[in-house]
């Protein structure tokens, strides 16, 4: 059984670089043809996609965000991380990872609990 475990500071300022970690258990993220992302819901709003990294290391990132959205993976502990730069209020929202079957079809097959991240100064 897959599980998705995000972590990273609940609170960050704004113009600060935010890091969320994602830890996979029960496979690998570099398992064919998988890949690993994540997304976001501000309060009151639809789910924002963010980007992903595939098994096999490949990016892909929401045009709105690239700018400021890098995500990177460390193979031999299973995680990967998102990193978003020069944050504002606007970033306030609840950040999850999830492992897609089919990335760009946005087909999901388990995400973690969700992590709230609020940006405050």
């Amino acid at each position: 059984q897959v599980q998705l475990q995000e972590s990273g500071p609940g609170l960050a300022k704004p113009s600060q670089t935010l890091s969320l970690t994602c830890t996979v258990s029960g496979d690998s993220i570099t398992t064919a043809y998988f890949a690993s992302g994540w997304i976001r819901q501000p309060p009151g709003k639809g789910l924002e996609w963010m980007g992903v990294i595939t098994y096999d290391g490949i990016t892909d990132y929401s045009p709105s965000l690239k700018s400021r959205t890098s995500i990177y993976r460390n193979t031999s502990k299973n995680h990967f991380t998102l990193q978003l730069s020069s944050v504002t209020p606007e970033d306030t929202a609840l950040y999850y990872c999830g492992r897609a079957t089919a990335w760009w079809r946005g087909e999901y097959d388990c995400w973690g609990r969700g992590t709230q991240v609020t940006v405050s100064s």
